[in-house]
Order: C-alpha cells, then structure tokens, then sequence
C-alpha cells in the first residue's frame, strides 16, 4: 500500500525518487486506521494533520446555517485531504473531514511537514505543487459553478472522477456540485441514456 504514496510523489513532481528518498518522506507519516464515519478533523478545531488516504475514503465539508451540509473536497486511495487553512495558519477548522467507509490513513503533523519540507528541497517542492492544484482545482471548480449548467458541471465531474461517481454517496456529489439531489437523479438518468 505504501507504493501508493510513492506513486503519488513521483506522479506529481514527474519522476521517479529514490528507495534511500521515499524512506527519508515516509518516516515522518504514521498510519492508522478508522471506522466509517469516523470524524478525522472537526470545524472549530485546530486541524492537527494532512491525510494520505492509503485504503477507504473521507470527504471534507461544512455545514450551513440551515444545517445543510456542503461537500467541498473527496479523496479515495491515493488522494491527500486536510482542512489547509487550520492547518497552516493554526487557527480553528473552517470544514469537518469524515471518512465515508473504514479507512488506512497515513498522517503527518505541522511539525513534520515543515521537517521533511526543510530535510529535503525535492519534498518541498512536491507539497507546493499539491497545494498549487488544489487552489488550481478550487478556482476551476467555482468559476464552473457559477458558469455552468447543473448538467454540464455533472457531465464533466463523471468523465474526470469515475471512482468518485462510484464509490460517494449521491447527495454528496450533488452537494459538491451545487446541485439539489432531485435534479441531480434525473440528470444522472438522462446521462445513464446517452452512454
């Protein structure tokens, strides 16, 4: 499972690294494991970790004055989650993160990240392009949805995350897309034809 991680590094600097390296970043991550629904990071708490998700899945979210809860980022195998403004600014979770089934996690702390970001420049820069594309992705994601069609927002979401579509529960996604749960059934029907 751990060749995950490694896969996931050198995907996203677009190289391979060394055993002598991936042992050097693997040191500063721990595992554990969670029950589905496990609460990993609360809104109003300090989030403490980045998440590598090695098994299982989690999903990030915060939930509105109506008690509406609003998706804002999945993660299944291979994937990182972290409330990123708690966790570089210290100040209290602004999104819950959960996990949606029993999950192997590998966790790292502030205090880690900033070691294994300072032991070695290649790891630094592997954080800065993971934290580049999630803002990259956030952008893209809210000018689509302020943009885009409920249909067309779904359509795109289907063909770049065919295991999200899977493996998350509906609702979440039609959350996630800003789009109501009833709207997002029929267009999954009317998508489901035109295969």
């Amino acid at each position: 499972m751990e060749d995950l991680l490694r896969l996931n590094i050198q995907r996203t600097i677009g190289h391979s690294i060394s055993d002598l390296e991936f042992e050097q970043f693997s040191k500063f991550l721990f595992p554990k494991s969670f029950d589905k629904k496990a609460i990993l990071s609360e809104e109003g708490e300090h989030c403490k970790y980045v998440y590598f998700i090695l098994k299982g899945s989690a999903y990030s979210y915060f939930v509105n004055e109506h008690g509406d809860k609003h998706a804002i980022q999945f993660a299944l195998e291979g994937y990182w989650i972290t409330d990123h403004y708690s966790f570089f600014s210290g100040k209290p979770g602004i999104y819950t993160i959960e996990t949606l089934e029993p999950s192997k996690i590998l966790v790292m702390n502030y205090d880690n990240y900033e070691k294994i970001c300072q032991s070695n420049h290649l790891f630094e820069h592997f954080f800065r392009i993971l934290i580049q594309n999630a803002f990259i992705g956030l952008q893209y994601r809210l000018a689509k949805t302020n943009s885009e069609d409920a249909e067309h927002r779904y359509t795109e979401f289907s063909n770049l995350h065919p295991a999200f579509v899977q493996r998350i529960p509906q609702y979440l996604i039609a959350s996630y897309l800003g789009i109501k749960p009833q709207s997002l059934s029929r267009i999954r029907k009317e998508y489901s034809g035109k295969k």
